[in-house]
């Protein structure tokens, strides 16, 4: 009776790598299949969030690729550590950095 109120766990994998003085993304286009790796700079490609006290930075990034016209938009929210509290995607889907480098030799 009480299960609808249950919060559903988000079982998706954080796809941000820390990197140095960035994080790294990998995607892949829903489209075509090309892949991508976005380096995103910190204190440079993130937006402070002054709205909410639970998050310091956020980004919204959007991605063309050279194999076709679809846009992939990476949308994130994060901690003042960078750490997310929440992300989305559209047009594309986050694979990891195996994935990506796997797609890339071949």
């Amino acid at each position: 009776m009480f299960g609808f109120f249950k919060k559903k766990k988000n079982i998706e994998k954080n796809p941000f790598y820390n990197e140095k003085d960035s994080l790294v993304i990998y995607i892949k286009c829903d489209k075509c299949g090309e892949v991508f790796r976005s380096h995103l700079r910190k204190g440079y490609d993130f937006f402070n969030e002054y709205d909410n006290p639970n998050i310091r930075y956020k980004i919204e990034k959007l991605y063309v690729g050279s194999k076709c016209p679809n846009k992939i938009e990476v949308r994130a929210q994060f901690t003042g550590s960078y750490k997310p509290v929440s992300f989305d995607i559209s047009g594309g889907k986050f694979i990891s950095k195996e994935e990506y480098e796997k797609e890339v030799e071949e």
